[in-house]
């Protein structure tokens, strides 16, 4: 099965490359019938799982059908089956940078998240990078809630990667979002994500001024999360270990997404024996509490 296929891509190239020769007969290469083969003979590789001859192919098809932006992304996802992920999301960045070009911004977007969730497992760092670009795209096109939804992707592995000043910004400008568009619950819990990332940066101040601007925000004076981050802070602000413990093991916080939660749940047991000798290690707290709510959960 897999030689037939490879015997139809070569056939497919040989038709391709004699599209594109010229004779006393014919002036003009022929572009388009050489693409069309091109991306036959890649679609037989493809199936004969030679990857790089299929890539190259794509790559073929892609430089005689300029319209064609698919081919190149299809080229980059080859590169993927190899393992060969820099290669991939290359491709694909070129590919959707093309259908930019092109005017359709929503398939960039939604390429660049593909690429996204292709080199997270590997590159958390070039995975925000390029969530952040899908959110801008989705931004630019005034589609607010799947920019979002991105920028939440992104703020997310920002705290995993402990880039907690860019997580600060990411969620403030995802809660912005969510505000522009009337999704006040939501912008409920990006304060509570924040309160919990400025509290991992030991910035009480910060995480204070969240939540009083929150209250302009209709329905959350009061609300659930209003009143578990005024209890938590009130609890950083007087060193009261149960009060903070009792938040923290809250199901709120238990429960919320475990990219912002988590962070704080570990160890920090250096501090256990001075939580309340010492103002200063507001972080500590709250990390070496909920160590011990999870711990207690399990």
């Amino acid at each position: 099965m897999a030689a037939q296929k490879i015997n139809e891509a070569h056939e497919h190239m040989a038709k391709a490359d004699k599209c594109l020769k010229t004779s006393l007969t014919k002036w003009k290469p022929d572009f388009d019938s050489a693409a069309s083969e091109y991306a036959k003979a890649a679609v037989c590789f493809k199936n004969a799982k030679q990857f790089d001859q299929a890539k190259d192919a794509y790559l073929k098809e892609a430089e005689y059908h300029t319209e064609n932006k698919t081919a190149i992304e299809q080229a980059g996802m080859m590169m993927k089956e190899q393992k060969k992920m820099p290669e991939a999301i290359q491709l694909i960045e070129k590919a959707c940078m093309m259908y930019m070009e092109n005017g359709t911004p929503d398939t960039a977007a939604m390429a660049l998240d593909r690429a996204g969730k292709l080199i997270e497992p590997l590159n958390l760092d070039k995975a925000v990078d390029l969530y952040q670009k899908a959110a801008g795209v989705f931004e630019n096109e005034d589609r607010l809630r799947q920019a979002a939804e991105l920028l939440g992707k992104a703020s997310r592995l920002l705290v995993r990667v402990r880039r907690l000043d860019d997580a600060a910004v990411a969620i403030q400008k995802e809660k912005n979002m969510y505000k522009e568009i009337e999704n006040y619950p939501m912008c409920f819990k990006k304060t509570t994500a924040q309160v919990l990332v400025h509290l991992h940066r030991a910035d009480y101040v910060a995480a204070d001024k969240c939540v009083r601007e929150s209250y302009s925000l209709p329905g959350y004076s009061g609300s659930e999360d209003s009143v578990a981050m005024e209890t938590l802070l009130q609890g950083y602000d007087e060193q009261d270990e149960d009060q903070v413990y009792r938040i923290c093991n809250s199901p709120l916080l238990k429960y919320m997404d475990n990219d912002v939660s988590l962070p704080l749940l570990e160890p920090a047991r250096q501090y256990l024996f001075n939580l309340i000798k010492k103002k200063w290690v507001y972080a500590g707290i709250v990390f070496e509490i909920m160590k011990r709510a999870h711990t207690g959960s399990g």
